[in-house]
């Protein structure tokens, strides 16, 4: 409390944003290093097994959807780390 009784909240806003900005560094140097050394990989993002890729004549259409269900597993994770208490 401050000195007319109200409640302040800029410390907590502070950490939060603090927290916030770390959280984001963090996830441009993983993508960073995911782009940097994902020609390395045994396995190429967007051509995994399961995509659905068809080529007729003069029409492709692509499809990623293991890649789509795999990027969601893995945000629904790091959301899930970074929202315990």
């Amino acid at each position: 409390m401050d000195t007319q009784g109200c409640l302040t909240y800029a410390g907590t806003v502070e950490q939060m944003l603090g927290r916030a900005l770390i959280g984001l560094g963090l996830v441009i140097v993983v993508i960073g290093l995911a782009l940097t050394y994902a020609s390395k990989l045994p396995f190429r993002i967007g051509r995994l097994p399961g995509d659905i890729y068809i080529h007729k004549n003069h029409t492709t259409f692509y499809f990623p959807i293991v890649t789509c269900i795999l990027i969601s597993v893995l945000l629904s994770l790091v959301m899930w780390i970074f929202n315990r208490r």
